[in-house]
Parts: C-alpha cells; sequence; structure tokens
C-alpha cells in the first residue's frame, strides 16, 4: 500500500506532468516545451496547471519573455530527475533480464533478402553487442517449411505467405527493377514501355521463389508472356549472366547488393512497374516473441530505411537507379495479423 503522504501525487498523470515540467524547463516556454513533447500548447498549459494544483503552490514563473521554475518548482525538477534516472536504470535492468545483454536472435531470410539482412544486423549487433545473431538462408518454399516449423524468431520475405494466422510488419521498400548489359540498346533511353521490354530475353528466378511469383504477376498484369530464356537460382547468378550480355531481367533493386558498376549493369527505365513493394518481417501471429526478436522489430522498422538510403547515397547514381525517396516512406503501416 503506497504511502499516504504521496497519494495525491498519484491521481493525475503526475509522470506526464513531470514531463511536461522538464521540457519546460530546459526551453524556457510552454510553446517550445509542447512542440518537443507533440502537445498542443494549451495541453500543456493544463498538465501544468493540474501539477501545480497537486504540489500547492506556483511552480513557474514568467521572467521577460521568458518562463523560469520557482524555487518550489526547482525542486520538483529535481525530483523530477531522479524519478526518470530509476525508471532509465529500471529499464536497464529489464534489458539484462530479458537478454538485450546475452541471448541468440534466429532470423531467417530467402535468397532475395541475403543482401539486405547483413545491413540491418550489423547496425543492430553494434547496438547490442553481446547478442549472438544466426541467419539461415534459404528458398522460399524452405523458409515457408521453416516458418511452420518455428525454426526461427523472425522472417524476411519479399512476397510473403498469404496467411490469417501471420503477423505482417513492412520495414523497407522493396522496388522490382529492371535490369540489363549497360551495352544493352535499352540502357541508353529514359522511358521504355513495358510491351517493348517484354520482347527481351528474360533471365528468371526459379520457380516458387518470391522474385519468380512477382515477375510472373507483372506480366500477368500487362496482358503478357514472358519471353523466358534461362531459369537461375540466385540474384548473383543473374547478376553475372546480365554482364555476360545473355538477357535481362526483373529483380528486387535490394537483392542485387550495393556494389553494382554502372560500366557493366545497367537499371532500365522501364514504364508500368511497381515500386510499392515492401521487404517484410513477418511471425505466427499466436506466437509471442522474446524481448530480443521484440527489440529487433522495432528497429527494423524504425531505423530501416535510413540505414539504406544512407548506403545507397554512397552508391554512384549514373546507374538509373530510382531515388530512395521515391518509395515513399513507411509511416502509418500496420502489421497485418
Amino acid at each position: 500500500m503506497p504511502n499516504s503522504r504521496i497519494q495525491r501525487y498519484l491521481r493525475h498523470g503526475t509522470l506526464t506532468q513531470l514531463r511536461v515540467l522538464d521540457a519546460i524547463a530546459r526551453h524556457g516556454s510552454f510553446t517550445r516545451a509542447g512542440e518537443e513533447l507533440h502537445m498542443a500548447q494549451p495541453t500543456v498549459s493544463v498538465h501544468m496547471k493540474k501539477l501545480t494544483e497537486t504540489i500547492g503552490v506556483p511552480l513557474v514563473q514568467p521572467v521577460g519573455k521568458k518562463v523560469q521554475l520557482t524555487a518550489v518548482g526547482e525542486e520538483v525538477r529535481a525530483t523530477c530527475i531522479r524519478i526518470f534516472e530509476a525508471f532509465s536504470d529500471l529499464h536497464e535492468s529489464i534489458a539484462d533480464l530479458h537478454g538485450l545483454r546475452s541471448g541468440r536472435l534466429r532470423i531467417g531470410t530467402t535468397t532475395a533478402g541475403e543482401c539486405l539482412m547483413p545491413q540491418l544486423l550489423a547496425a543492430f549487433v553494434r547496438k547490442h553487442p553481446a547478442i549472438e545473431v544466426s541467419v539461415h538462408v534459404s528458398s522460399r518454399q524452405a523458409l515457408v517449411e521453416r516458418l511452420d516449423d518455428n525454426a526461427d524468431d523472425l522472417y524476411l520475405f519479399a512476397n510473403p505467405p498469404t496467411d490469417d494466422s501471420l503477423a505482417v510488419h513492412p520495414v523497407l521498400p522493396n522496388p522490382l527493377v529492371a535490369i540489363g548489359p549497360a551495352s544493352h540498346p535499352l540502357a541508353h533511353e529514359k522511358s521504355v514501355a513495358f510491351e517493348r521490354f517484354a520482347h527481351e530475353p528474360l533471365l528468371m528466378r526459379e520457380r516458387g521463389s518470391g522474385t519468380r511469383l512477382a515477375v510472373e504477376r507483372l506480366f500477368a498484369e500487362h496482358h503478357l508472356r514472358p519471353h523466358t530464356k534461362m531459369e537461375l537460382g540466385s540474384n548473383e547468378t543473374i547478376r553475372e549472366a546480365i554482364v555476360a550480355g545473355l538477357g535481362v531481367s526483373l529483380v528486387y533493386r535490394y537483392a542485387l547488393g550495393f556494389d553494382l558498376d554502372p560500366r557493366r549493369i545497367a537499371i532500365l527505365a522501364v514504364e508500368g512497374i511497381p515500386s510499392d513493394s515492401h521487404w517484410h518481417l513477418i511471425h505466427p501471429a499466436n506466437r509471442q516473441l522474446s524481448f530480443i526478436a521484440q527489440t529487433f522489430l522495432a528497429f527494423a522498422r524504425r531505423e530501416a530505411q535510413r540505414i539504406f538510403e544512407e548506403r545507397v547515397s554512397a552508391y554512384d547514381g549514373s546507374t538509373r537507379e530510382p531515388a530512395p525517396a521515391d518509395f515513399g516512406p513507411l509511416r502509418g503501416s500496420k502489421a497485418r495479423v
């Protein structure tokens, strides 16, 4: 049972009010405190009014064009800082208990994601170096089987299975792009009709792969059939076949890696290719994720686009690659459960 002397501090959302007081103290302004906390200025005023009523004496006073804390306000803020530090210590203790300083994260990915996932994991492990990470790379069908067996914590798919029992989290725009040899006649055109591109000999991923499913769906939407010249089992093999002049291909941009040589491979400006697809991290909806997996999922959704925009910006833009901003932000995306 809480001490009766602190009962009055537990009635009106005091923690939020203390956040407001701390922000006002740092900025000297109700308006700027509201901007930091994403609150309207009247809301800041209401919180301060309630906190003042709880304490029983004024906590702020105007001084010129700014607002300063009264002597009592300074005492309240000092207590506020100690409270926040206590919560920070609690967070660190919980993090230790849940494994952020030890433990294991298991990720499964299709072969299309083998260039993508190391970038994400490298950034994550730099923040949490004690976590042991394992990545299983396999075909889409094999990965679906691992998903059914709950073999990993999270799974990276470009085309996730359509199953209502899965939680599906978009993490990064994943545009499909047309590529060809840098010497190809289409490489020098600013706009290529899809119908014209469709006449080219096409290098395809193997049947059942996520990339193959997306390409077949795209041709069906255009009411065309691909002129498949060769089926290949990896994106690296497709890259080498492109360089050898065996044909053109449609692949996911980030499946190509980040070291495309514009002297060898060109991204073709083909019209009618959707750019709104995403990479997804998925897991069974009824499975409780470990704290490590939850932390990585939140990290990936929050940081993936920034990480890859920075990585792509370091790449030579002469390859006709669409700017990352063209893919659109992930604001408002929700998990499909």
